[in-house]
């Protein structure tokens, strides 16, 4: 099966501190299955490292206060471009992100609180029929 997951997890260090959240286990996973590494912030043209983003409401704004709703979709799409391109019926995405965060996601208050919610991209592949999990709960996808 080949599987998109977030860049991030499995060691690339793409993340907005220019920093990875490797996931090991993730990794295990390339002995039974393709690994489709993304990161829709960076296909969206933002570059690493950048100024930390949340989602409030239907757009995503920076810590600065600007609008980085455009590069959020843009990335979006290119990442459902890729999960189609290589008939991906399944994503693990970085939990809490803008992005890849899917079920609960930052306010936008850059405070740290979580609300009910999916990132850009998530919403992206849901609404495309592609089942999204995070690193928290992906083993409920693949046993």
């Amino acid at each position: 099966m080949n599987i998109l997951v977030s860049a991030c997890l499995l060691g690339v260090a793409c993340r907005y501190d220019g920093k990875s959240k490797e996931v090991s286990k993730i990794k295990e996973l390339l002995k039974d299955h393709n690994l489709i590494p993304i990161c829709p912030e960076q296909l969206g043209g933002l570059p690493t490292p950048r100024v930390p983003s949340e989602k409030n409401g239907e757009k995503v704004i920076n810590s600065e206060g600007i609008d980085v709703t455009l590069e959020y979709n843009k990335g979006a799409h290119e990442a459902l471009r890729i999960a189609k391109l290589f008939n991906c019926k399944v994503a693990i995405l970085k939990a809490k992100s803008p992005s890849c965060g899917f079920g609960k996601i930052y306010d936008g208050t850059f405070s740290k609180n979580l609300i009910l919610g999916n990132g850009v991209t998530a919403q992206v592949l849901i609404d495309n029929g592609i089942k999204v999990f995070t690193e928290d709960f992906y083993e409920l996808l693949i046993y």
